[in-house]
């Protein structure tokens, strides 16, 4: 027993002496507790915004008063042209299409995007006209119901959830291999004296620069070959658009901007274990608040405003415009810009950061 007492209190002391392995053990997880308690502690039901595609009796027969009621939960649009409404529920602008067959069938079309969101829209809509249904038959009892619900998804039957996992998960991919790959060598070329050796060797400094640079790319898009490969098989079913090459050039836009990222971090930090830390700190909640993840639809109007700058958001966004929603080079080329803008601010910094050893 005193053995085991003495054992247990070293490796307890040698534990909590290790800065690093107390953060990661104790204090990282709760910092994910405190934030996303913090963020969704007071979120509300979803406000749904549905398109109305010519008359629909049960909202056109609304009163004042009950049109204000049923804008606490929903944002009743007119649309009368129904294959646009159709294609801005595919794009995600909005959540569903509600039109009226024939008698009172109602016909609502939503996407699979995002299985939450179609949840939703669906459960609203079915309890208004459960709602009406009710309120029609203690108005004459014995009555058949009034309105009947149909729900279609805009996209092919044979859409899978895989199709809207792959484009996030890839971007998160993409963007942990950036950044911990830049990170991590500089510091150990820096520890190793590797940077200094080069320094002093008849090599010059862009060779220096575009070695990692070019290693980087490569490995990024075998990486994204590999994942693509592996979600294309028919036990997951992936099914690419027909313009789904376009993500390449995103692939290599978003594999700079986290390797900028990690340039920046590799020059800051002294020790592995720090840039390790740090770069950890800065993607894993980037990926949580960029939903790659999981969606932002029930997350606080100023945590969708925060996600909308961070760049590993507009990268899954764009993956997905191109490689499952059909879209082409108009959903690319902004974000192209945009990550490319973004490493070369970052690269700035990172030279301003940069030095060739601890010395």
């Amino acid at each position: 027993m005193n053995a085991f007492r003495s054992l247990a209190r070293a490796q307890l002391l040698g534990w909590s002496r290790d800065r690093a392995a107390v953060f990661f053990t104790v204090l990282f997880p709760l910092l994910f507790l405190l934030l996303f308690g913090s963020l969704f502690k007071g979120a509300s039901a979803p406000h749904i915004k549905l398109l109305q595609s010519g008359p629909v009796v049960l909202f056109d027969s609304m009163t004042a008063d009950q049109r204000a009621q049923l804008g606490q939960v929903l944002t009743l649009i007119r649309d009368d042209d129904q294959a646009d409404a159709l294609r801005k529920v595919k794009d995600g602008t909005d959540d569903g299409s509600v039109s009226q067959s024939g008698g009172g069938q109602l016909v609502l079309h939503y996407s699979a995007a995002d299985a939450t969101r179609a949840a939703t829209v669906q459960g609203v809509l079915n309890g208004i006209v459960q709602q009406a249904n009710q309120a029609a038959n203690q108005a004459a009892g014995g009555r058949p119901p009034a309105f009947t619900l149909q729900t279609a998804q805009v996209e092919d039957l044979s859409t899978k959830p895989i199709q809207y996992l792959t484009p996030g998960l890839l971007g998160w991919a993409i963007a942990t291999s950036g950044t911990f790959t830049a990170a991590l060598t500089l510091v150990a070329w820096r520890r190793k004296f590797i940077l200094r050796r080069l320094r002093l060797a008849p090599v010059r400094l862009p060779a220096v620069v575009a070695a990692p640079v070019v290693v980087t790319l490569l490995v990024a898009l075998v990486q994204s070959a590999v994942f693509l490969g592996v979600a294309t098989l028919p036990y997951y079913g992936l099914k690419l658009t027909g313009e789904w090459w376009i993500a390449v050039p995103l692939v290599l836009s978003g594999s700079l901007a986290f390797m900028s990222i990690g340039l920046l971090v590799g020059s800051w930090a002294k020790t592995e274990q720090t840039a390790t830390a740090a770069a950890q700190l800065i993607v894993l909640p980037m990926a949580f608040l960029s939903g790659s993840f999981f969606p932002l639809d029930n997350a606080p109007g100023w945590l969708k405003g925060v996600s909308t700058v961070l760049p590993l958001h507009h990268l899954s966004v764009a993956m997905e415009d191109v490689l499952t929603r059909g879209k082409g080079w108009g959903a690319a080329l902004p974000t192209i810009g945009g990550l490319l803008l973004f490493t070369a601010v970052l690269s700035l910094a990172s030279v301003r950061l940069f030095r060739w050893d601890d010395a």
